[in-house]
């Protein structure tokens, strides 16, 4: 029967800390620049010119079709040899951000087209400008109908963190595995990382649930 040193893992927290900093800033930085893309990429991908959508389509296909490690491992040894070369945290941060666009161009243009054209006309009718259509009526509705999704794809974007140990990243898991290596106490250290992933996947759903229920809340009742 395999017991669990608690031990061990207290002495093991400064180590997880360090990690768990790295896991944070790239996870951070990924999602501010994968919500960039998804905005550009959305519009892009509901322009005029169909050319641009169908680039636009064919490159989301491209990311949800193929495993993303291998797009990590693109991104670090395959770019290099078409003359871009990134270090291993600048090379993680785009593979995290590439991969979690993708997902946000979708969440956006659904919420977008929830926008029925009755509110299209209404506002029309009430002699608004497509300026103050667009930031105060579609911008609201589409964000409401595009949250959960967005959500989804955020906290998956902070779990997929932890694959960028596989080019050397020194993250949260690769800390638990570098010291699996050395002293062989897998329980202990993956049994941590699970819940430090945990605390921080409640964490940011917790707030994401909170602002979905503010924006939720002019349409209780009908």
């Amino acid at each position: 029967m395999t017991i669990i040193d608690w031990g061990y893992i207290w002495d093991a927290v400064p180590d997880l800390l360090q990690g768990l900093k790295m896991t944070l800033l790239v996870s951070v930085l990924a999602i501010l620049l994968s919500l960039l893309m998804g905005l550009v990429g959305c519009a892009l991908r509901m322009s005029p010119l169909k050319i641009v959508g169908y680039a636009v389509a064919a490159y989301v296909e491209f990311i949800r079709g193929t495993p993303y490690l291998v797009q990590v491992f693109f991104v670090f040894y395959g770019l290099p040899n078409l003359g871009l070369t990134l270090s291993v945290f600048w090379s993680g941060v785009v593979a995290l951000s590439i991969w979690a666009s993708v997902f946000h161009i979708e969440s956006f243009r659904a919420g977008l087209s929830s926008v029925s054209k009755d509110i299209h006309n209404t506002s029309a009718s009430l002699g608004l400008r497509r300026w103050q259509h667009v930031l105060l009526v579609v911008l609201p509705i589409a964000a409401r109908s595009a949250l959960p999704s967005t959500l989804n794809t955020v906290v998956s974007t902070i779990k997929n963190s932890a694959y960028l140990q596989a080019i050397g990243l020194v993250e949260l898991t690769f800390v638990a595995v570098d010291r699996i290596a050395y002293e062989f106490r897998a329980t202990e250290m993956f049994l941590s990382i699970c819940v430090i992933y945990l605390v921080i996947v409640l964490a940011v759903s917790g707030l994401g649930h909170r602002l979905e229920r503010r924006l939720n809340r002019p349409y209780e009742g009908r």
